[in-house]
């Protein structure tokens, strides 16, 4: 049950009871006492120090993902936290607990964009009321790090809230503090250009850690921005991967081109030494799977469990293993079609795959044709998932497929590459019919 790994209150027998037991045990005993429920585990004391994260005394880089399972592999890549968004938090932090794993708390503070109104002040001491429930509830369990007020809050204001968000951040962190003087506060904004980095610093200065989502090579210099807006706390990129949809090149009727998962794991690799360099932590999205603009732009894992070349370097990066380990992922070096990508109905056109496995092993191919994505949320909103065409595949090899049968449209060839031993590589080609 979740009360038996939460600390109990001060005056709490329980407590007392814990004190005396700690004088008496060395402190690892009392860790592998708690972990296996005999005593309650205490929560950590966090602290920041300059540009960084101290927990229980020590230098604390969190390194991880946003993640709901899977914890004990995800630990074993050598992460040690988890990022949640505004979910109730009870049982990710009682899995993480188990896992050994620490979390960052999330509270989903309502996005103007989406209709929420910062000059409504009903609404905002109902969402004020919300964090503190959660506050008061979780600011003692032990696997709890810091709190992550809100997420992209400011993307895309309408005129009227554009300077309103900052001081309801500020509030909220203010608020939070107020309730858990033992644990930081996060808040995420997108990207790290123009001045947020700066407006956050002087409107909401009761946040202690920054954290920036970012995609593709702006990762390299995040950390450098946002010391140059005068941030002098720490930095965790709190999202990060490769290329987004909204900046990546457009084949010639607007579709996004998404790289191969080969291509991710190469700039992931950048982009994990540039934040380890400048000090700062690094979440990769996602720790598992999600339709946007594609089913696997901004997934580390495939519906069917395999993990991609990503999760290898992660494991790289932080001295940990991927699992089936000593086993390596496929790349996909090469998917291209044989001729133009937009082609008249009755003339169909060729794709071929160049995949390879470095174990050696045996590469099992899946190919699918879906329509092209019509959604193009903001801010990862959730998209349903486009429908699927397996009659237009045609004499699929593992080296390639023909397509045909299709009516007039924008569509994507998707082809999924599996070692058969827990990994997979993954690559598609938005394509156009006439």
């Amino acid at each position: 049950m979740r009360s038996s790994i939460l600390r109990p209150s001060r005056s709490s027998l329980a407590t007392r009871l814990l004190r005396s037991v700690r004088r008496a045990l060395p402190a690892a005993m009392i860790a592998a006492a708690a972990l296996a429920g005999a005593v309650p585990a205490l929560a950590s004391q966090v602290q920041i120090r300059g540009t960084e994260i101290l927990v229980d005394g020590r230098p604390f880089v969190p390194n991880g993902a946003a993640a709901e399972g899977r914890l004990s592999e995800l630990k074993a890549l050598g992460a040690n936290v988890v990022r949640t968004y505004g979910q109730e938090p009870g049982p990710i932090l009682d899995a993480a607990q188990r896992a050994g794993l620490k979390v960052i708390v999330g509270f989903w503070m309502g996005h103007p964009r989406r209709g929420f109104d910062y000059g409504n002040r009903r609404a905002v001491e109902a969402q004020l009321d919300d964090l503190r429930h959660m506050v008061e509830r979780y600011r003692s369990h032990p696997a709890l790090l810091m709190w992550g007020i809100g997420n992209e809050v400011e993307v895309d204001l309408p005129p009227a809230q554009a300077m309103a968000v900052w001081p309801a951040i500020e509030e909220a962190a203010r608020l939070t503090k107020t309730l858990d003087g033992q644990h930081p506060v996060m808040a995420a904004v997108a990207e790290g250009g123009g001045d947020k980095a700066a407006l956050l610093h002087r409107l909401a200065p009761s946040v202690d850690v920054l954290g920036i989502n970012g995609y593709g090579d702006g990762l390299l210099s995040a950390v450098g921005r946002a010391r140059a807006q005068g941030w002098n706390g720490p930095i965790v990129l709190s999202e990060m991967g490769a290329q987004g949809h909204w900046d990546s090149p457009r084949a010639p009727w607007g579709a996004p081109l998404e790289p191969t998962s080969s291509r991710k794991a190469d700039r992931m690799r950048a982009y994990l030494a540039a934040a380890r360099g400048d000090g700062a932590g690094a979440i990769p999205l996602l720790w598992g799977h999600k339709q946007e603009v594609t089913p696997t732009w901004y997934s580390l894992l495939l519906p069917s469990g395999e993990w991609t070349e990503t999760v290898e370097v992660m494991a790289d990066a932080w001295g940990g293993r991927v699992p089936g380990a000593p086993n390596r992922a496929p790349r996909i070096r090469s998917l291209a079609f044989n001729g133009p990508a937009s082609f008249p109905a009755d003339q169909g056109a060729a794709v071929t795959l160049w995949a390879s496995d470095p174990d050696g092993d045996p590469v099992q191919v899946e190919w699918q044709v879906m329509a092209e994505s019509t959604v193009r949320s903001v801010g990862g909103d959730p998209e349903p998932v486009p429908p699927s065409f397996p009659e237009a595949l045609k004499g699929a090899s593992p080296q390639g497929v023909r397509i045909g049968g299709l009516a007039p449209g924008h569509y994507r060839i998707f082809a999924v590459a599996r070692d058969g031993r827990g990994a997979a590589a993954t690559g598609n080609l938005p394509f156009e019919v006439r």
